[in-house]
């Protein structure tokens, strides 16, 4: 940082320009927690983004940003800066393909090549399933200034491939910081209807469709039990939207053949974050296989059922004193019927148990922007 501007510039590495609802609120999340903290601390930051999508990024953020994957670019943003910030989200990880932790791990050394400290920011480690990651991986959280990590079961991972504990600092996701902006109304559920609305996230994951076939069979007899309005919240445009469908298609056959269709409707596949967000605030429960769907009902106090497709939505439900409703292997329909109905009841009563955790999770969730400027100064 220049003593005498006071400004600080810092590249932001992670999943961002893809318009993937939960990995852009945590780009916007990361970006209100530093500039909330360089406020603070009288110093003026200048994000760079690493972006799929630059003219995007730049128009909905306000930031200055560069092409992920135009190198000469990325190094050029880097010599120019103070530091990398690689994060949030689950950047190291091997199961959707071989290509994510080579290409973090390497920004990461690119930044050092040019001298400049990096800073994990909130990451959720693995899985890790090839050997051959995680020497790499350990060697650039030695290496890091400053190193925080999502959950307690990515420090785990960290530490049994050989990095210090002393060095990992456990905070919650950066969403669980995001503030709802005020704004007028953007297009979200009726509030002429009294039916009580849930929120539905779905996701595409086993190639048979069962797991939604699943879902769709509880929601079914849910609906059956309590009157109520079914929005399907799209978090990633494109497959969440046809993941929604293909339920919502589902549900209208089911209802065909029992004589009572359940009331379904598809939310706009929101760019915002705090669109998404706001949306999210209207309903009166969530169920949610994306992480962020969950994080989002938790930053508003929604009461949530998690049906877990990874481990990383056990860990998030964990630190809530929750536990998933179902998986994609096993989802009992009665089961989720009747866990449903008690929390559309008497929402108070989850607010009441679940308010502590999730006040604290949301202090928590700004001290990596603070740690990450009180290093540079």
């Amino acid at each position: 940082m220049s003593r005498d501007s006071g400004v600080v510039r810092l590249v932001l590495s992670g999943y961002y320009g893809f318009r993937n609802s939960g990995d852009e609120a945590v780009l916007k999340s990361i970006l209100t927690a530093l500039e909330q903290a360089g406020r603070e601390r009288g110093v003026q930051v200048e994000p760079v983004v690493l972006s799929a999508d630059p003219e995007w990024t730049s128009r909905q953020y306000g930031v200055e940003s560069v092409p992920r994957m135009k190198l000469a670019k990325v190094r050029n943003a880097l010599r120019n800066s103070d530091g990398l910030i690689s994060g949030g989200g689950s950047l190291l990880q091997d199961a959707t393909g071989l290509g994510s932790i080579p290409y973090y791990l390497g920004i990461m050394e690119m930044a050092r090549w040019s001298g400049k400290p990096t800073f994990v920011y909130a990451q959720g480690i693995g899985p890790v399933q090839r050997g051959i990651f995680k020497w790499p991986i350990a060697r650039a959280f030695r290496k890091a200034a400053y190193v925080s990590v999502r959950d307690e079961e990515s420090a785990a991972l960290l530490r049994r491939f050989g990095v210090p504990e002393a060095r990992i600092d456990v905070v919650p996701d950066p969403v669980m910081g995001l503030p709802l902006a005020d704004a007028a109304d953007s297009g979200g559920a009726d509030g002429s209807d009294a039916r009580p609305v849930v929120g539905v996230s779905v996701r595409f994951w086993r190639g048979d469709r069962a797991d939604l076939d699943r879902v769709a069979a509880a929601l079914a007899m849910l609906a059956g039990r309590r009157s109520v309005r079914l929005r399907f919240l799209p978090f990633h445009h494109g497959p969440d939207e046809d993941a929604s469908r293909y339920v919502m298609e589902r549900l209208s056959a089911g209802a065909a053949a029992s004589g009572g269709e359940p009331v379904c409707e598809l939310a706009p596949a929101h760019e915002d974050p705090q669109a998404m967000l706001r949306e999210v605030s209207r309903c009166r429960l969530l169920v949610g296989m994306r992480l962020h769907s969950l994080i989002y009902a938790a930053n508003r106090e929604v009461p949530l059922l998690g049906l877990s497709y990874d481990p990383k939505i056990d860990q998030f439900l964990n630190r809530l004193g929750e536990t998933a409703v179902g998986s994609t292997e096993s989802l009992d329909p009665g089961d989720f019927a009747q866990r449903a109905a008690t929390l559309l009841d008497n929402p108070q009563e989850w607010r009441t148990r679940a308010s502590s955790a999730i006040e604290r999770l949301k202090n928590e969730a700004v001290r990596p922007a603070k740690q990450i400027l009180d290093y540079l100064r």
